[in-house]
């Protein structure tokens, strides 16, 4: 019962801003923006620069592509088994391998864990950013007519504003650049705003999704990956590693998350498969209500 009291938070916030965009029809878009491309990279920078590199960091980046590696495989051997097309295929991958550990995994590594979860919380969040930014726009692109998948991804990489938070709190850390205690107050204002404003945006963005068909094969092999495979591929992947406990179960908790909300964005641009994806999105988040606490459970 106690997952359940964790998670009850959570879930108002996102129903906060859910009910305010559907009164108010907010332009979720900027809203999108300036949490991504402002309030986010402090958030990145401050973990960066006040925690120490070390071999955790190699793993985790493994752990992550290994990860997302394998549910593609799974997707490509389901889609020729279920004889899905291309664009069917692309749109699986984009609704099945990557886990919304931003919105939703982020405030939920804090909850549970603390201010240390968090930390973790946030490393992961930049290494999915990045295979969303390389991989996702890259089948994003590659199920669309353009099929300009490489190009499309190179650009998105350039535009991703926390990779060089990430980097820049990287090299004041090792260059041990002083930062004054007035100008990092200025920084926790900030990175302390994007906790909740990002949970609140996920809740306007889950609000602009409109189900009108759905193709329940795809929804189903999206959810089975998405919420029940994930997890357990995660385990299996982490169990034999060199971490912590408590980094152990960070990762198992963030693979079990639903579908990230980016891909959303990714699929309506790119004209890929946008209404499987948007369902999968809207669908997954739903039923985490219910698998979230069994694999926290498992987990801890």
């Amino acid at each position: 019962m106690s997952f359940i009291t964790i998670l009850l938070p959570i879930f108002f916030v996102f129903g906060i801003g859910f009910v305010s965009q559907k009164y108010l029809s907010l332009d979720t878009k900027n809203l999108s923006r300036m949490a991504i491309y402002v309030m986010v990279p402090f958030l990145v920078f401050r973990t960066f620069y006040e925690q120490s590199i070390n071999s955790t960091y190699g793993l985790l980046t493994l752990y992550m592509i290994g990860l997302c590696l394998i549910i593609i495989l799974l997707v490509t051997i389901l889609s020729k088994v279920y004889r899905f097309t291309e664009p069917e295929r692309c749109g699986l991958v984009l609704s099945s391998a990557f886990m919304n550990n931003g919105n939703y995994g982020t405030p939920l590594a804090f909850f549970l864990f603390g201010a240390a979860g968090l930390e973790i919380a946030i490393v992961l969040m930049v290494i999915q950013q990045l295979l969303m930014s390389t991989l996702g726009v890259f089948y994003a692109a590659k199920g669309s007519a353009q099929q300009n998948g490489v190009k499309a991804a190179l650009q998105a990489v350039k535009r991703m504003p926390m990779v060089y938070g990430a980097m820049g709190g990287i090299a004041f850390q090792l260059l041990h650049v002083p930062i004054s205690k007035t100008f990092m107050q200025a920084i926790d204002f900030i990175a302390d705003a994007a906790i909740p404003f990002i949970m609140l945006t996920l809740g306007m963005q889950l609000a602009n999704i409109s189900i009108k068909a759905i193709d329940w094969k795809k929804l189903y092999t999206s959810l089975s990956l998405k919420l029940i495979a994930s997890p357990m591929i995660a385990a299996l992947l982490v169990l034999p590693m060199p971490l912590d406990d408590m980094t152990k179960q960070i990762m198992i908790i963030m693979a079990a998350t639903p579908t990230a909300a980016n891909t959303t964005m990714y699929a309506i641009q790119f004209q890929t498969e946008p209404q499987n994806v948007s369902s999968a999105t809207l669908i997954s988040t739903i039923m985490s209500i219910v698998t979230l606490p069994v694999v926290i459970y498992l987990a801890m």
